[in-house]
C-alpha cells in the first residue's frame, strides 16, 4: 500500500505500520492501479488528479480513482467525466463514519459508478468500508447521499451545541446532562460523540467548523438550483459561519457552542 500527504507526521505513522511513502501524487499513480482520493474539497481533489505532478496523468489506463471527498454532486459528475477522457474509471464513493471507524476500516461509503469500476476495486473497499452502498451508475449520485447525511450532521451537532448551552445557561450540571440525553428520545449520534468534546473542554479538531462551512454551503447551493426551502440547514449554516469568523474555523465542529452569550463552558480536564 502506497500513500502520499501534506502531513510529515501522518506520512511517519503510516510508514512504520509496513506502508511505502510517496512524494508526490503522481509517484503514487504510476505505482497503483487504484488511487483513493480523500481530502477536504473540490479544489484539493482537483490538484492531487490534475495539478502538477498530479495522480491522473501518471496512473495506467483502466485504472480507478475511489474520489471520497465530500463535493458538489455537479463536480463529481465533472470529475467522472474528466477521468474518463484520461482513461480511467472512476466511483464517486464520500464516506462517513468518523476517525474511528476509518481506522478500524468500517467506514459508511456512498457509491456510484459503472460496474466495472465495481469490479476493478472490490478489494479496496472492502479493506476500507464496512458498509458499501451502490446508489447508481452516474456519478454524483454518491455525493447527492453523503451532502443530505451532511445536512443531518451539521444541523444534529448545532442542535446538540444549543441544547448543552441552554442547560449550561440554566445551570443544569452538564456531565448529568448528557447522561440524561443519552439515555432519552432526544439522543442522535452527533450528540452523543461531539458533546464529550464540550465537556472535557477539548477542541482540537476531529472535524472542524469550517467542514461544515464548506459542507452546508454544498447542501444549501444545491437546494438552491431546485429552488428549495432548508430553514434548518440555512440556520446551522449560521451557526458555523459565526464560529468560524469568530476565529474558531479550525477548531472541532462542536466549537459551535462558543457562538451562544453568556454561558460559562466547562475547562479543558
Amino acid at each position: 500500500m502506497h500513500a502520499c500527504d501534506v502531513r510529515e507526521d501522518v506520512l511517519a505513522a503510516f510508514a512504520a505500520e509496513g506502508g511505502v511513502r510517496c512524494a508526490t501524487p503522481a509517484e503514487l499513480g504510476a505505482l497503483c492501479g487504484v488511487v483513493v482520493t480523500l481530502v477536504v474539497n473540490a479544489q484539493q481533489t482537483d490538484a492531487v488528479l490534475f495539478g502538477e505532478q498530479g495522480a491522473a496523468a501518471a496512473m495506467p489506463r483502466g485504472g480507478v480513482v475511489i474520489s471520497s471527498a465530500t463535493v458538489a454532486p455537479d463536480f463529481a459528475a465533472q470529475l467522472g467525466a474528466r477521468l474518463a477522457a484520461a482513461g480511467l474509471l472512476m466511483l464517486d464513493a464520500p464516506v462517513s463514519g468518523g476517525a474511528a471507524r476509518a481506522a478500524s476500516g468500517e467506514m459508511t461509503m456512498m457509491t456510484s459508478g459503472p460496474a466495472a469500476a465495481y469490479e476493478a476495486c472490490g478489494d479496496v473497499l472492502a479493506a476500507i468500508a464496512g458498509k458499501v452502498y451502490r446508489l447508481g451508475d452516474a456519478h454524483g449520485a454518491g455525493s447527492k447521499v453523503k451532502i443530505i447525511n451532511q445536512l443531518l450532521a451539521g444541523v444534529h451537532i448545532a442542535a446538540a451545541a444549543e441544547a448543552m448551552a441552554l442547560g449550561l445557561r440554566e445551570g443544569v450540571d452538564p456531565d448529568a446532562l448528557y447522561d440524561v440525553i443519552t439515555h432519552s428520545a432526544g439522543n442522535s449520534w452527533m450528540f452523543e460523540n461531539r458533546v464529550p468534546h464540550i465537556l472535557n473542554g477539548d477542541y482540537t479538531p476531529l472535524s472542524a467548523v469550517d467542514i461544515f462551512v464548506k459542507d452546508l454551503g454544498l447542501v444549501l447551493d444545491t437546494a438552491r438550483r431546485s429552488q428549495f426551502p432548508l430553514p434548518l440547514s440555512a440556520t446551522a449554516h449560521q451557526m458555523f459561519m459565526s464560529a468560524s469568523s469568530a476565529g474558531h474555523g479550525g477548531e472541532d465542529d462542536s466549537a459551535v457552542i462558543k457562538t451562544f452569550p453568556g454561558i460559562a463552558l466547562p475547562a479543558r480536564r
